[in-house]
This record gives C-alpha cells, structure tokens and sequence, in this order.
C-alpha cells in the first residue's frame, strides 16, 4: 500500500475507531506511541475531558461510569506505551478532580458546563480521526 493509501485507510480506522468508543467494542490497534507530537498532546487533552465528563456526569448520576468506560476504551483502542498510559490516567483523574472541585453538586451550572466539555470531546475526536 502507498504511504498516502496508508494514510487515507489509517484515518479511516482512526475515525471508526473514535466512533467505536461512544458504540462499542474495537480491536486492539497499536497508535498512541505511532501519533505525532500534536496528536498526543490532543489525547492528553481528552483524557482530560473525559475525566471532566466523568465527574459532571457523576455529580447528576452517582452511579453513572460511562465517561470512565470511555477512557478505558481509549486506552485499549490506542494501545499505549506504560509511561504515556500512565499520563493519560493522570490526565483523566486531574480533569475529574477539576470538574468534581468546581461543580460539586447536579445544578444547571454542571449540566451546562457538561454540554460545554462535550463539545470539546468532539472537537478533539473529530481533529484525531484525521490525524495521519
């Protein structure tokens, strides 16, 4: 396959692969360490969104561990070194203890500001998915 066939199909997979981790079950696909300087700091940043999703979540819905089965997700789809893996938790548990300290309670406030983070889980989603 050429280098830019390669690319087209990896953004693909990437795409899906993003997809997969609102809908469901992915194969395992070894990328994290393959990214861009960029590309990583962008899943740094939505880990840090994801953990902010967690926690609004959990402020309306206790119980609730959609955004923390979500990183999971990312991990395993984006197969992490050790030491990166180890940042993305920290990421995740630093965005969750930011949201839990700044909207503690289920309030307007926290649902607008979980619209707000979710928005910015797109955005960064949507820049990943074309990410070479």
């Amino acid at each position: 396959m050429q280098a830019q066939g390669r690319s087209a199909h990896r953004r693909r997979l990437t795409a899906a692969a993003i997809v997969i981790l609102v809908a469901g079950p992915a194969p395992a696909l070894t990328w994290a360490q393959d990214r861009p300087p960029a590309a990583r700091q962008s899943l740094l940043e939505l880990a840090w969104v994801l953990g902010q999703s967690h926690a609004l979540t959990q402020a309306c819905a206790p119980e609730d561990q959609t955004w923390r089965a979500r990183m999971t997700r990312l991990i395993a789809v984006e197969t992490p070194d050790q030491a990166f893996e180890a940042r993305l938790a920290e990421q995740f548990n630093a965005g969750f203890a930011a949201a839990r300290q700044s909207f503690p309670t289920c309030a307007p406030a926290s649902k607008a500001e979980a619209a707000k983070v979710a928005k910015r889980g797109q955005e960064l989603s949507a820049a990943l998915s074309r990410t070479p």
